[in-house]
């Protein structure tokens, strides 16, 4: 154990010791003095404390200190009652501070007590009291706030854990505070008690042991009773002023110096008014010119000079703005910043600044938190922090959504109005602006409150421009998934499965596969919006199948096929055959033999001709498909799926590609069309 932590422990236990064993009045007189300074010296930094919790050892202090008084004054009883001698500082405040005069001594110390304990001890317990409850009934607010700063990137995820973290700390310090502000209120109630039991029992004790007379008893153990009520006292009432500065500190810049400096005189015009009525009090009032006019003049003086100071200080920050604006343009690190690109961002026009505003009822930031959130859970994919911003270069009811600083979609919204579209028949009765649902393209309308009622019994879907936009959001995001995900993403989800998969992690890298090779693998499951969700079972695979082949292609096949059970959910119905387009054996041997071998990997090398037979064939057969209202799904042999993948891939990439070894052997597979060329 610290010598510094031993010496607490051995305080604490003389501090109890000293209500038992009887203490010199030397030692008695150097304790008292210690109080007094430990007073002081809480109250100094409660009034140099920027914040409350920069003191959040006080309520644990607040009662060591309420302990310690309370373990001399049973001290100074036992000496005073004993021995009729309590030292010199006892002595000094009974004689000295009370001017010789028992009855001047005695109303002093009672209106310390009555300001300690009506003034400042009941004001700060009430502080207390209601600073604690609406700190806790803030924290759920402050909370939102700190997500939502979050998520427009205004702050980093190990600030938001701070700010958490300080409001968790802010929480607890009221609350302690609440409970020790009863300790100031009971040390006044018990200074009373113990001043009335010295003074009536040393009365008695006088005459009836020491043989004093009635005025000399009178006299001794008033002064004495007096002196040790003043000198416990005043410390008492430092120590309840800190206690009222410390819960009274609220949106605090500075300390209590800088704050009253800085506040009390930010207006010096305001001191001119002051001066003109204390000069017109001196004038009109017989209080008389002589002692109000040099306090006049000072007030005036003082705001003259804190005008010009004023004015001078603003200039100076003018100039100091300009010169680093200037200073940051000619560096050469303010064009480093300018590399900077945000993974991902929605601008807008400033026609849709309510939805952002949360004042004005706009609720976008709670939606882009439970987009990731739903990302999260969907597709396995942690969606870095979605900066938003206001574009004047936009047209007011027009939006952009930025992959890495290359618009990817937009739209354009009409507030108070809502987003119909047709169930496949048109109702006549429902009218509104034509336009196309943004995330996928369905021919819509933009109606009114009134009309969407009509809208709704005719069956149409309608959507509130919220909506709209975090839906478009949401499949931006999942059709650009693998572009979200880097080597340094990929690094946090390895480690994030190392927790609890350290054998496996260990295995796999880098012995076998490195963090870019899974991340290719990754990327590629992601961009045929397959859920990388259970890392578990795809590392298992890479772990497996990589010691063989470094080829992202085909390790990525290998990793659909351990991923069936999840493909299958995805894909098909419960209780319902999936319906699919097959590819005829005709096609595949040709697909497999245009299969080319490289060092980088296999490709699919096909004659422009063959290959554009197969697109008719496989358009002709995904229309039929859409026309019957399902959806299109292409089901092949499992060595050429991925070569069929790339065959589609640029004009077809929504349809998804399926093997028979990416199915669960249960499931009931019906073909709908089959593929010929």
């Amino acid at each position: 154990m610290k010598i510094r932590d031993l010496s607490i422990l051995v305080g604490i236990i003389g501090i109890v010791l000293m209500m038992v064993v009887p203490i010199p009045k030397h030692l008695l007189d150097l304790l008292l003095i210690v109080n007094i300074s430990a007073a002081l010296m809480i109250l100094l930094i409660s009034m140099n404390t920027r914040d409350a919790i920069q003191f959040s050892i006080f309520p644990t202090l607040l009662l060591i200190t309420t302990l310690f008084r309370l373990a001399l004054n049973v001290s100074t009883t036992r000496l005073i009652l004993s021995g009729h001698d309590a030292g010199k500082v006892v002595a000094t405040f009974g004689s000295f501070v009370a001017g010789g005069q028992i009855a001047i001594g005695f109303i002093v110390f009672l209106i310390l007590v009555i300001v300690q304990f009506i003034v400042i001890t009941k004001g700060s317990e009430r502080v207390a009291e209601v600073a604690a409850r609406f700190t806790l009934d803030a924290m759920p607010g402050k909370q939102m706030s700190i997500d939502a700063d979050l998520n427009a990137g205004l702050i980093n995820e190990m600030q938001a854990r701070e700010r958490r973290e300080k409001i968790e700390k802010e929480a607890d310090f009221y609350g302690a505070m609440d409970g020790a502000s009863k300790f100031v209120k009971g040390d006044a109630i018990a200074s009373i008690i113990i001043v009335a039991i010295n003074l009536i029992g040393g009365f008695v004790i006088g005459m009836a042991i020491h043989g004093m007379t009635l005025n000399d008893s009178l006299n001794t153990y008033a002064i004495l009773s007096i002196g040790d009520g003043l000198v416990s006292q005043i410390p008492a009432l430092l120590i309840s002023t800190a206690t009222g500065i410390i819960v009274t500190r609220a949106a605090s810049e500075g300390n209590m110096a800088q704050d009253l400096s800085t506040q009390l005189f930010r207006y010096p015009k305001l001191l001119y008014i002051v001066a003109g009525t204390v000069t017109l009090l001196g004038i009109a009032t017989p209080i008389g010119i002589v002692a109000t006019i040099p306090y006049a003049a000072i007030l005036a003086i003082a705001g003259y000079r804190l005008q010009r100071n004023l004015a001078k200080r603003q200039h100076e920050e003018e100039l100091l703005v300009e010169e680093k604006q200037i200073e940051e343009v000619r560096s050469p690190e303010s064009v480093i910043s300018l590399l900077q690109v945000d993974p991902i961002e929605f601008e807008f026009g400033y026609g849709l600044i309510p939805l952002a505003d949360a004042q004005q009822g706009g609720d976008l930031l709670d939606r882009i938190i439970l987009i990731r959130r739903q990302c999260a859970l969907e597709m396995g994919l942690i969606v870095p922090v979605i900066r938003i911003r206001d574009n004047i270069q936009l047209k007011p009811n027009e939006y952009v959504i930025k992959m890495k600083g290359n618009t990817v979609a937009r739209g354009e919204l009409l507030l108070h109005h809502y987003l119909a579209m047709s169930p496949g028949f048109e109702d006549d009765a429902v009218t509104g602006i034509p336009t196309k649902e943004p995330a996928f393209g369905l021919p819509a309308l933009w109606i009114d409150e009134a009309t969407k009622e009509r809208a709704e019994l005719a069956g149409y879907t309608v959507v509130d421009p919220p909506s709209v936009v975090a839906t478009h959001l949401t499949e931006v995001i999942k059709r650009y998934a693998h572009e979200l995900i880097g080597r340094q993403e990929t690094k946090s989800l390895v480690d994030s499965v190392k927790e609890s998969y350290a054998t496996l992690v260990d295995e796999l890298v880098p012995n076998i596969l490195t963090v870019g090779d899974i991340q290719k693998v990754l990327a590629k499951l992601l961009k045929e919006k397959i859920s990388i969700r259970d890392l578990v079972t795809i590392f298992e695979t890479l772990a497996d199948y990589g010691k063989y082949t470094k080829d992202p292609d085909v390790l990525t096949e290998y990793v659909r096929q351990a991923l069936s059970r999840q493909i299958t959910q995805q894909f098909a119905n419960p209780n319902e055959p999936l319906k699919v387009i097959t590819v005829s054996p005709g096609v595949e041997k040709k697909i497999a033999e245009a299969v080319q071998q490289s060092d980088q990997g296999s490709y699919l090398a096909m004659e422009p001709t063959s290959t554009q037979a197969i697109y008719n064939k496989l358009s002709e057969q995904i229309n039929k498909t859409l026309q019957s209202g399902q959806q299109p799904i292409i089901l092949t042999s499992p060595n050429i799926r991925m070569y069929m993948r790339q065959l589609i891939e640029r004009s077809l990439q929504d349809i998804p590609v399926l093997s028979y070894s990416e199915l669960e052997p249960n499931i009931e597979v019906q073909s709908v069309g089959v593929v010929n060329a």
